[in-house]
């Protein structure tokens, strides 16, 4: 995977971790929420930060102060 791919897919992946921020607010803000789903999101939202993370510290260059 190229570095410019690398980049691509941080973005769709910071951009599919604030969707499901999104969504888990709407479903909160429900009369009777789906604890269930919520939790799923909230789940997948974790993954989403893991792989951002590490994308993150692929790209990041090591500086030796």
């Amino acid at each position: 995977m190229t570095e410019e791919e690398m980049r691509k897919r941080l973005a769709a992946l910071r951009i599919e971790h604030r969707d499901l921020d999104a969504a888990i607010d709407a479903l909160s803000a429900v009369g009777s929420p789906d604890q269930l789903q919520i939790a799923r999101l909230k789940k997948r939202k974790l993954m989403l930060k893991d792989q951002i993370a590490i994308f993150e510290d692929y790209l990041t260059p090591d500086i030796i102060a």
